[in-house]
């Protein structure tokens, strides 16, 4: 039998195997040092030898629980992107890598809608500063540094005085 490898804890696991127990407290410690996707923790929990069908089991539990939740993953995570300058399209492709479905993500990001703009012109400004670029070589170095995920027009506008 293939076990986890974990420290032990004294949580209540979903089964009583030891393979259970030891999966169960090993995601609990997880989460309880940061929000998980779905995804992420089953993958964590693979790459510490655990057995699929108990990861499984284990991630099932913890949702059925409310200890793991794609939701409230994807609301911090979207909140913790925007506050380091990262634009919506950035966070979008980030969090399908997590395994957050596209409306989940959406509800995520909708928060911010009014923001981005602002964002990604206090992004720029921040970097370069208030004055314009002085030829086109500077200016397409700045409008790469808005490769953090901002939309075309959220780039373009940060090239104005003052955020719309």
């Amino acid at each position: 039998m293939t076990h986890c490898r974990i420290m032990s804890s004294n949580s209540s696991p979903p089964a009583d195997s030891d393979d259970h127990r030891q999966a169960y407290a090993t995601a609990l410690r997880l989460l309880a040092r940061r929000e998980h996707s779905v995804q992420e923790l089953y993958h964590k929990l693979k790459g510490r030898q655990c057995p699929a069908d108990v990861a499984d089991e284990v991630v099932a539990a913890l949702v059925a629980e409310g200890a793991l939740s794609d939701r409230r993953f994807a609301e911090g995570y979207v909140q913790s992107r925007f506050e380091r300058g990262f634009g919506p399209l950035r966070i979008r492709a980030e969090l399908r890598e997590r395994g957050i479905g596209e409306a989940l993500a959406e509800q995520a990001l909708v928060e911010y809608e009014g923001e981005w703009t602002a964002s990604a012109w206090h992004q720029r400004h921040k970097r370069f500063g208030d004055e314009a670029p002085a030829d086109f070589n500077q200016r397409v170095k700045q409008m790469r540094f808005q490769q953090r995920g901002f939309g075309h027009e959220q780039i373009r506008t940060t090239f104005k005085n003052e955020p719309e």
